[in-house]
């Protein structure tokens, strides 16, 4: 299902700020060399995770999902200078690769790298988020949020990942394990009382949470 016009994707692009010749770089080998490349988020959304970072100047943030380091170095663009991007990837090949990305960049200093699983690694990273970017399993991604929705700073923001998962939660009904666990998330999302949310069609859908203002 086409549901935002390539047309306008290309647009879009095309009027976005270029990507840095690093980044270029990575969008450039990992198209040539991964057989999951469309998982990177891309020059447009990457502009926009660095815009959002820049706004914040978060102190720490998490990423949970590095794939070949393309959006954690879009987002740590924005760090305060004192600030440190942790980032999660459960896949050991792609996890070296972020990791040489990360190696050849000015601000390798502030990103730190974990390997495994993510519910785990959460619970032993004892930091207020900033900032957020789930980008990982979909099955999980409700359990991701319910660890994080407490540990977000006062002015902390949640970034969800592919909440319209290839169009697929736009059919009815909706199927496949992945789609349903978005659609669940989405859901999930929307009946907290303790936040509030927007669902942008930025590339596969994008949802921006915080916690609502006592």
């Amino acid at each position: 299902m086409e549901f935002i016009s390539q047309l306008a994707e290309a647009y879009a692009d095309f009027y976005s700020s270029p990507e840095s010749p690093e980044l270029a770089e990575i969008n450039k080998q990992t198209s040539l060399t991964h057989t999951k490349a469309h998982m990177l988020s891309g020059k447009v959304q990457g502009a926009f995770l660095t815009f959002i970072s820049t706004l914040l100047q978060p102190t720490y943030i998490l990423e949970i999902g590095t794939f070949t380091g393309y959006s954690a170095l879009c987002m740590a663009k924005g760090l305060a200078p004192d600030g440190m991007l942790h980032t999660i990837e459960i896949r050991p090949e792609d996890a070296a690769t972020a990791a040489a990305n990360f190696s050849k960049s000015n601000q390798n200093k502030q990103v730190t790298l974990h390997v495994g699983n993510a519910l785990e690694i959460i619970e032993s990273l004892p930091f207020q988020w900033d900032l957020v970017f789930i980008d990982a399993d979909k099955t999980a991604y409700i359990d991701y949020y319910e660890k994080l929705v407490p540990r977000l700073s006062e002015r902390g923001i949640i970034l969800a990942d592919n909440v319209l998962f290839h169009g697929q939660v736009l059919e009815n009904p909706v199927t496949g394990k992945n789609a349903k666990a978005i659609q669940a998330f989405n859901e999930h999302v929307q009946q907290d009382p303790r936040t509030e949310q927007v669902l942008l069609t930025i590339r596969d859908g994008i949802s921006f949470i915080k916690k609502k203002s006592v």
